[in-house]
């Protein structure tokens, strides 16, 4: 309990209280409409909508694909696909079309789009800086006047709701730097990821909007804790950014820095009538920093069961209903993710991965899958960093060594 003694009674009660209005949060409300149209559901936001948030903007197909399932896919109208993907660290180099194409639209749309859809289905939006959350015993009261049945946390990183169920875990954690830059012609209709020298993982992107500006950034993960682990500076997240993807930096502007907390190869939540989504779940791709598919699969599922426990008259019984359909679909993606994020660290992993990539098709797509929505290692793409691991290499950024000759990294095996 937070935020002073609980009052007898809350001014309001609604039957589902969902607190934060990004994607996760209004595809909660989307969930829970979409189980029962008749459904009190009220949306809070510190934020009036538009507003920014910093990010890669990728929208993953499967985030179409869990937004089809409540009528809000066409949150990425208007805005041009992109199919190509380029890899790398150094020189090597892997470069080819994605299976399944991708949008890149800035948050400031998004998450206004999605909001829209969650008004029109029903929800009602209100700015709310939330304060405080009661979880007990009676139902959740919210701020210390807002009552609920169940409440849905989707309040992002920093995330209040999280704090009063879970306490101060620690989870780990990456620091990143997003701006807008004027779309370079190496990046123009593509998807660009290119790996650091410094700890892995740490890269920087450029992902091309189609209206003549690129989101570009860099990022890595924070240090542990102890002696001379301090947080890397704005300075150096810039510098990184240049040095990676030149002139991005230099021209970029609309700079936010942010930081993520990075998924573990177990996710929890506890009992109880207080469900979790998104960032405020701590769901975040600990490979690539990725979590809009996270955010928008398990807001679906948090607003769904919410519902579901609602109408069964058992609003206590809505996490282990939550939390068992999370693990159902997330559980066996998470424990793979985080086992390939710790491989990772390595230079030499990534080395393997990218070059694996570029002689497979199928090791890139899964690749893609793992790093984008809720793919696993399977048997070929193990093989595949293996035979790269084995590979003599040049210590200077894992280059194929001079006695054994690659292909062309810009022309990987498949695409030939």
């Amino acid at each position: 309990m937070t935020g002073g003694e609980r009052p007898e009674v809350p001014r309001e009660h609604w039957d589902v209280v969902v607190v934060g209005a990004g994607p996760a949060g209004s595809s909660a409300a989307l969930g829970a409409l979409a189980e029962d149209p008749s459904l009190r559901v009220l949306l809070l936001d510190r934020a009036d909508f538009p507003r920014d948030k910093s990010c890669g903007d990728g929208i993953a197909p499967q985030v179409l694909d869990a937004l089809a399932e409540v009528g809000a896919a066409d949150v990425v109208d208007g805005w041009r696909p992109l199919r190509d993907l380029e890899l790398s660290r150094g020189d090597v180099t892997v470069s080819g079309p994605m299976r399944r194409e991708v949008h890149v639209v800035p948050r400031r749309v998004l998450d206004a789009r999605l909001v829209e859809h969650a008004v029109a289905a029903g929800a009602v939006l209100r700015r709310h800086r939330v304060s405080s959350l009661s979880t007990g015993p009676g139902a959740p009261l919210v701020s210390g006047e807002i009552g609920a049945e169940v409440v849905v946390g989707a309040d992002g990183a920093h995330s209040l709701v999280r704090s009063v169920l879970l306490g101060g875990r620690r989870q780990p954690r990456a620091i990143a730097i997003r701006g807008y830059a004027p779309t370079p012609p190496e990046v123009a209709g593509r998807q660009v990821i290119r790996y650091g020298h410094r700890g892995q993982p740490s890269y920087a992107w450029a992902f091309d909007r189609g209206d003549g500006l690129a989101n570009v950034g860099y990022g890595e993960l924070l240090p542990g804790g102890g002696a001379g682990s301090a947080a890397p500076s704005r300075r150096l997240l810039l510098d990184e950014l240049e040095r990676l993807v030149p002139g991005a930096a230099a021209t970029g502007t609309d700079w936010r820095g942010h930081h993520l907390p990075l998924s573990t190869w177990r996710w929890d939540q506890p009992d109880g009538a207080v469900l979790l989504a998104g960032d405020a779940a701590g769901l975040v791709n600990p490979m690539t920093g990725e979590g809009i598919y996270y955010a928008v699969a398990t807001g679906i599922t948090a607003g769904r069961h919410a519902a579901r426990a609602v109408a069964a008259g058992d609003p206590a019984g809505a996490g282990a209903r939550h939390r068992r359909a999370v693990r159902g679909m997330l559980g066996a993606h998470l424990r793979h993710t985080w086992a390939a994020s710790r491989l990772s660290r390595s230079p030499r992993v990534v080395d393997a991965g990218i070059r694996a990539a570029g002689r497979d098709r199928h090791v890139f797509d899964t690749l893609v899958e793992l790093g984008l929505g809720d793919g696993r290692i399977d048997a070929r793409l193990a093989r595949g960093l293996v035979g790269g691991l084995l590979r003599p290499t040049d210590p200077r950024f894992g280059r194929p060594a001079p006695d054994r000759p690659a292909p062309d990294p810009q022309t990987p095996r498949w695409l030939t």
